[in-house]
């Protein structure tokens, strides 16, 4: 397992993230995706633990609060010292029926933060998220309510998930001139067939070095090797029932007609070669993987001892590369001649 620093910290990551999204089972939309006991739950973190993995993934929403609660306890029931985990969770959803309990005010968030210490057993949380974009409340407020929280020793890095790039600049510019904490890292939806975060996004984090923790790695089961252009709603699969992330399915199998060949060869799975190839990407932090038995676990770990060749990887980028699109195809072009004449070192 290789490890990475926590955006521009000096707090080290496993480049596999346990997500623990799968935890718990309730009715609604949870139902679809978690389903997990705690005795499975346990299983799961143990063989995490064991293969080097420090860093734990969920959220104040996720199976109505009980993922929180189960990764808690686990940790409790395997005896693994809380220093010894990054323990990383979420608030924005609706936690409540008040008109209050959801979004990214300060109220929700101070509340927010003591529910879900209570249910993880704990003092402080490592990474402390804003879940979603929040079109009321001024980034300002939220940026206040995040210090705040940091100042009281409850939270030791923030990061914020699924927002714009303009957004995310004007926020860290908030923090700048106000000298308030600044987002550490961005949690987003990227794949090998939903790469539209490489146009504006990558090159933002790049240049402001904020780490990248990547969710739905494998299109929402789209890349488990259950899928293909014959069989586009296998029995038993999450996506067939649930289908999310919106992707583009045309060039999803012409992917992954890429992938299998490779992965024949490598005498790997599908997943692996596309969670391998994520794990490519310098600007990539961590990948959050989910599994609910043991086999699909060790069938996702074993993309972190995955090395892929240049010519696999030219394939596999070529055949997923984004269509051109204004600027972007724009500012090479007008910059062709001048890059050529400046010296590089």
């Amino acid at each position: 397992m290789q490890y990475k620093t926590l955006g521009n910290t000096g707090l080290l990551v496993s480049q596999i993230c346990l997500g623990a999204m799968t935890f718990g089972s309730v009715d609604g939309i949870w139902e679809k995706i978690a389903g997990l006991k705690q005795a499975e739950a346990d299983e799961l973190i143990k063989a995490s633990v064991e293969a080097g993995v420090n860093f734990v993934d969920t959220a104040d929403v996720y199976s109505d609060g009980h993922s929180e609660t189960m990764v808690g306890q686990s940790l409790k029931n395997l005896g693994i010292a809380r220093k010894d985990v990054v323990i990383a969770t979420k608030a924005f959803g609706r936690t409540g029926k008040g008109r209050n309990d959801v979004g990214a005010s300060r109220g929700h968030i101070m509340d927010a933060i003591d529910a879900s210490l209570k249910r993880l057993q704990t003092d402080y949380v490592d990474l402390y998220q804003i879940h979603a974009t929040d079109l009321v409340t001024p980034i300002e407020e939220t940026i206040r309510a995040l210090d705040t929280l940091v100042q009281q020793g409850k939270v030791r890095y923030v990061g914020v998930s699924n927002w714009h790039a303009w957004r995310i600049m004007k926020a860290l510019g908030i923090s700048e001139m106000k000298n308030l904490v600044k987002f550490d890292t961005l949690q987003a939806y990227y794949s090998i067939v939903g790469r539209e975060l490489e146009r504006e996004i990558v090159p933002l984090l790049e240049d402001q070095k904020m780490g990248l923790l990547v969710w739905s790695p494998l299109a929402g089961g789209l890349l488990s090797g259950k899928f293909s252009r014959e069989n586009q709603k296998p029995e038993g699969s999450r996506r067939s029932n649930f289908d999310f992330p919106i992707v583009d399915k045309e060039r999803t199998w012409n992917v992954l007609d890429v992938i299998r060949p490779i992965a024949e060869a490598r005498g790997v799975s599908v997943a692996t070669v596309s969670l391998a190839w994520i794990l490519s990407k310098p600007f990539v932090t961590s990948m959050i993987i989910g599994a609910k038995k043991q086999e699909q676990l060790k069938e996702n770990l074993a993309a972190a001892e995955l090395v892929l060749s240049a010519e696999e990887m030219k394939k596999l980028d070529e055949v997923s590369t984004l269509p051109p699109e204004y600027p972007g195809w724009m500012v090479p072009f007008q910059n062709a001649n001048r890059l050529a004449d400046v010296p590089r070192f």
